[in-house]
């Protein structure tokens, strides 16, 4: 199976130079989408071998996504694998996804069965947003709030899907549970060390509860 690696990054150079070269060891290419990073993400990825596209200026998490999954559409890749740039994931992972996949047309990672090192307020915020993006998409997802998945491009293609920044993960997920397409999941490990996260606690919390409106 001809199978990609997705990673939106976005002033991410301490950390996507190791996040592509181990990547690089499960995927036949490695797309960065740097999302107009100030500094060398651009650089550091090319030179581990990632392919890489610059926006700019910073247009957001959902457009890289759907810029990435554009590129492995017309690339003919089976399947594409997202992860985060900032080392959270592990990508020595990425053969579960790709096992999964065997029978699926999203994979998406799993970490609520041991969550003993995730913070207390963003275990009790994916516990919710995972109940009601599942209910909204008619299929049990437990943890939709992970950013490590495996989407096959020909799923991607059927799928119509607006958010831009964030909540552009938990609509696709929606969208794809509402046309029936088959979601599982597969445990994982998250690493929490010095990343800072790009989540806007306001913004993208009115962005999300917008999308929720939206489709409800």
């Amino acid at each position: 199976m001809k199978t990609c690696a997705i990673i939106p990054a976005y002033n991410e150079e301490e950390h996507i130079g190791k996040v592509v070269s181990e990547t690089l060891a499960h995927v036949d290419a490695v797309l960065v989408v740097d999302d107009g990073s100030s500094d060398d993400t651009a650089f550091i990825a090319r030179k581990a071998d990632a392919i890489v596209i610059t926006h700019k200026p910073n247009l957001g998490k959902g457009v890289s996504l759907r810029d990435g999954l554009d590129w492995a559409a017309a690339n003919d890749f089976c399947a594409a694998v997202t992860l985060d740039a900032d080392g959270q994931h592990l990508p020595g992972e990425i053969p579960r996804f790709l096992e999964a996949a065997a029978d699926a047309d999203m994979v998406v990672g799993n970490r609520m069965a041991d969550v003993e090192f995730m913070p207390f307020v963003r275990l009790q915020t994916n516990r919710f947003m995972s109940w009601l993006v599942s209910r909204m998409a008619r299929t049990h997802i437990p943890d939709t709030q992970c950013g490590f998945r495996l989407i096959k491009p020909a799923a991607w293609k059927k799928l119509e899907v607006q958010s831009r920044n964030f909540d552009f993960e938990s609509e696709m997920l929606i969208a794809a549970g509402r046309a029936g397409m088959k979601i599982t999941s597969v445990p994982i490990t998250t690493i929490y060390g010095d990343e800072v996260s790009k989540i806007n606690p306001v913004k993208d919390t009115i962005r999300f509860a917008k999308m929720v409106w939206r489709l409800w």
